[in-house]
């Protein structure tokens, strides 16, 4: 039970990692402007979100839309974390009642 308790923490800290770093990168392309892919921080983002936006762009017919993709990756990792943190308190309540 607390491997995969651990799982789960570990599996939403990552999920957590990725949703903030989206939200840095929509902050910094705000801020950057038409300067944004100079930006050292931006950049950083960036490579951290490639792969999910990648691949909830895969899934997005037709032309390619990085901002359709970057906002419907967002509500996809907060919809696996608050998904996450219910499955947590299942089996931490599953856990308490049956030691109890």
């Amino acid at each position: 039970m607390s491997v995969l308790l651990f799982f789960i923490a570990s599996l939403r800290a990552v999920v957590e990692m990725l949703g903030l770093s989206l939200i840095g990168l929509g902050v910094m392309a705000l801020f950057a402007g038409n300067g944004r892919q100079k930006n050292p921080i931006y950049q950083l983002f960036d490579l951290i979100t490639r792969a999910p936006r990648r691949c909830v762009a895969a899934l997005i017919p037709g032309q390619e839309r990085p901002v359709l993709a970057a906002c419907l990756c967002f509500v996809l990792l907060f919809m696996l974390w608050v998904g996450l943190a219910i499955w947590r308190v299942f089996l931490l309540d599953a856990a308490l009642s049956s030691a109890g």
